[in-house]
């Protein structure tokens, strides 16, 4: 399997899907994170394909564990002293230098869910079956020490469990339920075998431009799931530091569908925005995935 490995996407829908042959995980409001266990050791691969190995050092540490040739997909989380799972401490981890990661993660180690098994020692796993993946996922994590922060995501066959996950873990950090046919492959995109339902009335944007500048953007130009181009209303200042690292500009000019003037980007860069602002093309950026 080659880096980076392009990952699967849920698509959002209303309700659960019904019907036996389907299984629901909870979704856990972190960042999307590969594990690749290799020969040499352990490197960590962000949604967009980036090497984030350095500031989830801990994390890799506990990949060292894990049998050489294995590849995962997962969430890294970071919980509050309470045990609530916080987006915001893990936006600022993804955010950090490696010095400030290390002392972040002594303050506030991560955990690191998985969800799925890409490759095992014996080979790439991703043809087969949900069912199957996941079971391996199972027999292997089982083979690790006690006190391990690599654990299996939640997961039942039961519909009713995933609702009643959904109507009462919010507040826990849980965000929605995912739910995985049990019959299907892994594949890479969006595709109708993963379905989500969120508590969050938002949606995920790409981001193609920027106004401002690329230390600190004013505004953001998204292309929207309908395939329009929009300019966000203006950042704030801690979202615009967020985001800034992760802006790739490059020389020309663009323009959005509105006719507003920016400066576009390379490289995969998502944002969940408002969905209710998106009626008029004017979208508010609510955080960096």
């Amino acid at each position: 399997m080659d880096w980076p490995v392009s990952v699967a996407l849920a698509r959002s829908v209303p309700e659960l899907p019904t019907g036996t042959d389907w299984s629901y995980e909870v979704k856990l409001d972190g960042h999307r994170m590969i594990m690749w266990r290799t020969g040499d050791g352990v490197r960590l691969q962000a949604r967009s394909g980036r090497d984030v190995t350095a500031v989830w050092g801990d994390l890799a540490l506990a990949g060292q564990y894990l049998p050489a040739g294995t590849v995962l997909d997962g969430e890294a989380v970071i919980t509050t002293e309470d045990g609530r799972i916080s987006f915001e401490a893990a936006q600022a981890r993804a955010a950090s230098s490696p010095a400030r990661a290390h002392r972040l993660a002594a303050q506030r180690p991560a955990h690191y869910i998985a969800f799925d098994a890409l490759q095992l020692p014996s080979g790439d796993v991703r043809p087969r079956p949900y069912s199957e993946r996941r079971a391996a996922l199972l027999k292997l994590l089982a083979g690790l020490p006690v006190n391990t922060p690599i654990q299996a995501v939640s997961a039942t066959t039961d519909r009713d469990t995933a609702l009643t996950w959904y109507n009462t873990l919010h507040k826990r950090g849980v965000e929605g339920i995912v739910a995985k046919r049990t019959t299907s492959p892994y594949r890479a995109g969006r595709t109708s075998a993963w379905l989500k339902i969120r508590h969050a009335d938002t949606i995920e944007a790409a981001v193609v431009g920027f106004t401002g500048t690329v230390r600190q953007p004013r505004a953001l130009a998204v292309r929207l799931p309908d395939g329009r181009v929009a300019l966000s209303q203006r950042l704030t200042t801690a979202l615009a530091t967020r985001i800034a690292p992760h802006l790739v500009p490059q020389p020309e000019r663009a323009y959005t569908q509105g006719g507003d003037a920016c400066t576009p980007v390379s490289g995969e860069v998502v944002v969940e925005v408002i969905a209710g602002t998106t009626r008029h093309a004017v979208v508010t950026v609510v955080r960096l995935r």
